[in-house]
């Protein structure tokens, strides 16, 4: 009997998601949450996402409070090909010579050529003072906000504050298009999203995701993460283009590793008398493997073609079917990520 098999057979056991952001890069992360809803057996009990991951959590959790794991699929599903509607007049497009090669990057594109030379020099207030997020309709139109605010699924989606630096983390009731938005906003892209009367930029620079409510909130002492901004790569950056893509992975995941070291800290020096100590020391980390976006630059996360979105899908469905045959066994059992090489690093 094989590994999935027979974790499939498992009684239901209480797991929370943890999901990066990434742009167009995210919709690895709809195939992987495409794949794991079919287990019946993993119960989602909390999400705690950001940016792209924040609305694949979004769309989750509308559609499976609504129509249950079908609901979510089919959910995500759409909210991605809205997506990918949307992108057809969309000026960042691959050149006819990287179409005929099966290059996804947009790095010869003109458009995008230009637009990143002028967002080093003006930024979004200067050239696009009046403009909108399309991605605003979309969300709104898509996800059931509504089913989100009376959800069991305790969803968390971070935000960072432009005044204090610090990340803010919305609650289900909180959760709005403009939320999804703030969570997503790159300054030198979009103008800060402003709520209540703060303005926020993208949350994976305060947490990409943000494991702190998880632990705090939710009953699971599994957490999956689906990584979209590679923690290695090898090699050393040369070019100017490389350098900054290296640079937003290592700041993209910083605070991710941070909580990661704390908890192999906690594991090795808690007591169960603890209290909260104890509680980040019971959490059993799994990683789902996305070697793929090595592959892929910064310029391919505003690619949203069809067939590109389609691919990393498939990948994303792949990754979690390997994750479960190799893994499966393991959750509710013990961390399947070794996170004492953190503290190796100390």
């Amino acid at each position: 009997m094989s590994k999935a098999s027979s974790a499939s057979r498992r009684r239901p056991l209480l797991i929370d998601l943890a999901l990066q952001g990434g742009g167009a890069h995210g919709a690895f992360t709809w195939g992987v949450l495409d794949r794991l809803l079919e287990e019946s057996w993993l119960q989602i009990a909390g999400i705690s996402g950001t940016s792209a991951g924040a609305m694949n959590a979004a769309a989750l959790v509308g559609g499976y409070t609504n129509a249950g794991a079908d609901g979510a699929r089919e959910l995500l599903a759409t909210f991605w090909r809205r997506v990918s509607a949307a992108a057809v007049f969309s000026p960042f497009q691959r050149t006819p010579l990287d179409r005929v090669l099966g290059r996804w990057t947009l790095d010869y594109s003109p458009t995008f050529i230009a637009a990143d030379l002028m967002a080093r020099v003006f930024s979004p207030y200067d050239l696009l003072p009046l403009a909108g997020n399309p991605l605003r309709d979309i969300l709104a139109e898509t996800v059931d906000f509504a089913a989100i605010e009376r959800s069991s699924i305790k969803l968390f989606v971070t935000a960072t504050s432009v005044r204090t630096g610090r990340g803010r983390v919305f609650r289900n009731v909180e959760i709005t298009p403009d939320v999804l938005l703030a969570s997503a906003c790159l300054p030198t892209l979009f103008q800060a999203i402003e709520i209540d009367g703060e303005a926020y930029w993208d949350g994976g620079y305060s947490g990409n995701p943000t494991i702190t409510p998880l632990v705090r909130e939710c009953e699971s002492h599994d957490t999956i993460i689906v990584p979209i901004n590679p923690v290695e790569r090898p090699g050393t950056p040369r070019t100017a283009r490389d350098i900054l893509d290296r640079l937003n992975e290592v700041s993209f995941n910083a605070v991710l590793l941070k909580e990661l070291k704390m908890i192999a800290l906690l594991r090795r020096i808690a007591e169960p008398q603890d209290g909260e100590g104890a509680q980040w020391a019971k959490m059993r980390i799994h990683y789902v493997k996305n070697p793929l976006m090595l592959e892929l630059g910064y310029s391919s996360k505003l690619n949203a073609e069809w067939e590109f979105l389609s691919m990393l899908r498939d990948a994303g469905r792949s990754a979690a079917a390997e994750f479960l045959a190799e893994h499966g066994e393991t959750i509710g059992r013990r961390s399947s990520v070794d996170l004492d090489v953190l503290l190796r690093e100390i």
